[in-house]
């Protein structure tokens, strides 16, 4: 482990940096709530978040804090932090990371997110077993870059699978994974868990419309979500 520059001569340790103590409990919180919002079953699924530390080790610089294979999230603490530098390699903690490393360590080289929440939503899931694109039933489409793609099947955990997701995320904050998933990214954890939301809601429409017999659903045309888009710049209250 590092040497930490505060108290020379005793391991870096993840709990006296605040910024990576702070960043790792609003993780754990977020996979909790994929969770507890039935978008993941078990452990399922995995997060992540790009953070910045207060007091970096030597030769360290930013550090993605992910979730851990195989552990249910209720069990992590504050000594279950798991880190690893943009090149893959950990820097922190004993827990394997998730096998999807490849996946988010792809947006992370390739974007400017700086959070990223993956999960195994059902009607998002089960859209992505139908479509190439989540047809735009709602003007909500608009928030997460245009039409969402659906990112070519290849297993979890590979590169493939990373290269895909890369090609599904271009200008967009969120894509499918043929039958497999949701992948989000944001500024923040609680920004990228919405837009998940947000997807799995969209998801739900448009397998609800559809189902109905002698019935297609009425879509959005370009010119109508770009006017979304701009009214959505203004959503919210000011500095928010």
């Amino acid at each position: 482990m590092e040497k930490n520059r505060a108290h020379p001569g005793r391991p870096w340790r993840p709990q006296e940096d605040q910024a990576v103590a702070h960043a790792w409990h609003d993780l754990v919180e977020t996979a909790r709530a994929t969770v507890r919002d039935g978008l993941v079953v078990g452990t399922s699924g995995n997060v992540s978040v790009l953070v910045t530390p207060d007091r970096p080790a030597d030769g360290t610089g930013d550090l993605v804090l992910i979730t851990p294979t195989g552990v249910p999230y209720d069990r992590l603490g504050p000594e279950d932090t798991v880190a690893v530098g943009l090149d893959g390699r950990q820097v922190l903690g004993t827990l394997k990371p998730t096998s999807e490393l490849p996946l988010h360590l792809a947006v992370y080289r390739t974007g400017t997110a700086r959070a990223v929440v993956h999960t195994h939503a059902p009607h998002a899931t089960a859209v992505s077993t139908l479509v190439d694109t989540l047809p735009p039933v709602h003007y909500m489409a608009a928030a997460l870059g245009g039409p969402v793609r659906t990112a070519p099947y290849a297993l979890y955990g590979s590169q493939e699978l990373a290269g895909h997701l890369v090609e599904a995320l271009r200008d967009r904050t969120a894509c499918l994974l043929r039958n497999h998933g949701t992948v989000t990214t944001g500024d923040t954890l609680t920004q990228a868990l919405d837009r998940t939301a947000q997807l799995e809601w969209m998801c739900r429409v448009w397998l609800l419309a559809r189902s109905v017999p002698g019935h297609t659903p009425s879509l959005l045309d370009a010119g109508q979500l770009d006017a979304a888009a701009e009214r959505l710049r203004g959503y919210g209250q000011p500095g928010g």
